[in-house]
């Protein structure tokens, strides 16, 4: 099916073809792509929309010498394709199998793991200048989505890059999408830009000209005084210090190799406008870029098919279930999400409510300090975000929000491991370094009900809250109508049992109390990381031999800690085990073998309670009936 393609073993292989054969294994490429991602699950529009790229870029820089680095990363199938990983595609995002993203670790080309967005031009930046000063001559590319152009990071680099002589070429790959619809006046800017008589009719005759005349800057260089006072698109690129160059069409290879090859000639930073399509080529994920940005297994010649079976509610559909019927009912609700409408479950709320709801593109920092400035006028902002993507905005949390105690709601989507998308996206730090932030509150709830009624909790306070929750759905507890809150800062005894007390903060509850059972364990819901329920904590440290903390989150730092730094404060002396996420990155694969892994489903848990107190509470009567349950 892919005569072409299965010759390639790598780029050099790519660089022997005759230029005309590019187009048949571009069309392979795309085939095989498509092919993967139905039948293992991944990122899908967005790779599609990258082949011609990729392999234009791949044909005309001598990679891996030049370096290649791909900004957010999810874009980078065709480039793992033909650079070695062809046949370890059906392994993608699985345990022990290729990442969906690109990895120093996995292949010398990918040159820098990405998978955050707008770190592209920084990296790229800083292997040019490092490429510079050691006297090797090369090039570094940065390949960046318009939607990751919305972060500031991105024009902090455009501005040092401005000003430093190097081999730097960033290429703005402009889809006119990043995972939601694109917003803010960059896009704005870009569209125009596109839409503009000078550029529509430069575009039309671009491939043509390309044949017979000088380099394309050249061309701009020429047309520049009479198209001034019209329409002067390069103007903010090339005021940071870029040569601008395009837009050009990115799925176009007689245009995209040219012009590359050009480029590569020029000094100095360059700026490639290049105009490519999600989904190019296969219609439905043309038509519904976002519905195929990232999909699980499916039937290519069907499309993406409704389940006939009613899916359990996952904890994302919970909150955005709770946001509209919370604004419904107070009219300062307003809800905040950098550039994750679907991800984070507030499509509803932007159709029912859109004057109030805010997308603020990928800009994770401004998010934050944007939601203390409506605070500070008397609004009650929800920040919708990823527990991994709000450690972008640290400094603003602490800074902006804490330190004014502004009542801001954090809704901490994908807390704990994320399965497929592996250490990038893993929500496991969330608890330690909310925790130590003056004036900050965790909740941590332990199924979906609880879920709504901690974040009315949070909603009720006066100051900034986080409520985490995992991706996915949780034990299939029913959500109750009404929008009641449970105690702010109390937990709950869920099973009396004897010798041992497991402290259980969020989902991890329903494995611990499975291990219980066997045991003859207490259990008890812990519900808030901070403030910590200290009058239940001590009461059931006062009726049991040992206690054992489980949570979905890093040990170190965690609630754990929160737990032995509370008994210490109260000169409480007892056998403490810590049971959840160890200091390493956790990998790829399915959420429940990575739990178990780490000893976090209930045999797990289990086993590590046995193994800890076996020794020191063998002679307590109390504990005998656990040892007995167990052998």
């Amino acid at each position: 099916m892919y005569p072409l393609l299965e010759t390639i073993n790598s780029p050099a292989d790519l660089r022997l073809l005759p230029r005309p054969q590019l187009r048949t294994l571009a069309d392979e490429l795309r085939a095989y792509v498509l092919h993967s991602v139905s039948q293992t699950g991944g990122h899908l529009s967005s790779n599609l929309g990258t082949v011609e790229l990729t392999v234009a870029l791949h044909y005309v820089f001598n990679t891996p010498e030049d370096r290649l680095v791909w900004d957010v990363g999810h874009q980078t199938y065709p480039h793992k394709i033909l650079t070695g990983r062809r046949d370890r595609m059906a392994s993608l995002r699985q345990f022990g199998g290729l990442s969906g993203f690109p990895r120093r670790d996995e292949s010398e080309y990918d040159t820098f793991g990405t998978a955050h967005s707008s770190t592209s031009i920084s990296a790229a930046l800083g292997m040019a200048m490092a490429a510079k000063q050691k006297g090797e001559d090369r090039h570094a590319v940065a390949i960046i989505g318009d939607g990751a152009m919305s972060a500031g990071m991105a024009f902090e680099a455009l501005n040092n890059a401005g000003v430093c002589d190097c081999k730097l070429l960033v290429i703005l790959n402009d889809n006119d999408m990043s995972i939601s619809p694109p917003v803010g006046a960059l896009n704005r800017y870009l569209a125009q830009l596109m839409s503009g008589q000078f550029y529509a009719s430069a575009k039309s005759v671009g491939k043509q000209v390309l044949k017979v005349a000088p380099p394309l800057f050249e061309l701009a260089k020429r047309l520049e005084t009479h198209a001034k006072g019209m329409v002067v698109p390069a103007t903010l690129f090339e005021n940071f210090g870029f040569n601008y160059i395009g837009p050009i069409d990115g799925h176009d290879l007689e245009s995209l190799i040219p012009t590359l090859e050009n480029i590569k000639h020029l000094q100095g930073p360059q700026f490639l406008h290049v105009v490519t399509k999600k989904g190019q080529g296969y219609k439905l994920a043309e038509a519904d870029p976002v519905a195929y940005h990232g999909p699980g297994k499916f039937d290519p010649a069907m499309g993406l098919q409704k389940s006939i079976a009613p899916a359990k509610q996952t904890f994302t559909q919970v909150f955005g279930h709770w946001l509209c019927d919370m604004a419904e009912k107070d009219s300062r609700l307003v809800g905040i999400t950098p550039a994750m409408r679907e991800g984070s479950g507030m499509v509803e709320f932007h159709r029912r409510f859109p004057d109030r709801y805010y997308d603020v593109g990928i800009a994770e920092q401004h998010a934050v300090t944007f939601a203390a400035g409506m605070a500070c006028e008397g609004l009650k902002p929800v920040v919708a975000i990823y527990s991994t993507f709000l450690q972008r905005g640290y400094d603003q949390l602490i800074h902006d929000v804490a330190l004014q105690n502004l009542p801001v709601v954090f809704a901490l989507d994908r807390a704990g491991l994320v399965g497929a998308d592996g250490a990038t996206h893993a929500g496991a730090y969330d608890i330690a370094y909310l925790r130590c932030i003056p004036n900050m509150s965790v909740a941590c709830p332990a199924d979906e009900n609880e879920c709504r009624m901690l974040l009315s909790s949070a909603y009720e306070q006066n100051h900034p809250v986080a409520v985490r929750y995992p991706r996915g759905a949780g034990a299939g507890v029913a959500t109750q109508a009404h929008l009641d809150a449970l105690p702010f800062g109390k937990g709950e005894l869920r099973r009396r049992g004897t010798g041992v007390a497991i402290l259980a903060f969020g989902t991890l509850l329903h494995p611990a109390l499975e291990a219980a059972e066997k045991l003859g364990v207490t259990v008890v819901n812990m519900r808030w990381a901070k403030p910590l329920d200290t009058e239940l904590l001590l009461q059931v440290a006062a009726s049991h031999e040992a206690l054992v903390t489980v949570e979905e989150g890093a040990i170190m730092g965690g609630a754990g800690s929160a737990v032995a730094e509370a008994l210490a404060a109260a000169g409480v002396v007892k056998p403490l085990l810590h049971l959840g996420l160890r200091d390493e990155f956790t990998e790829h694969g399915d959420p429940a073998r990575l739990l178990a892994l780490q000893g976090l489903d209930a045999a797990g848990i289990e086993q590590s309670i046995v193994e800890r107190f076996v020794t020191l509470l063998a002679s307590t009567s109390t504990f005998k009936p656990a040892l007995k349950a167990v052998g």
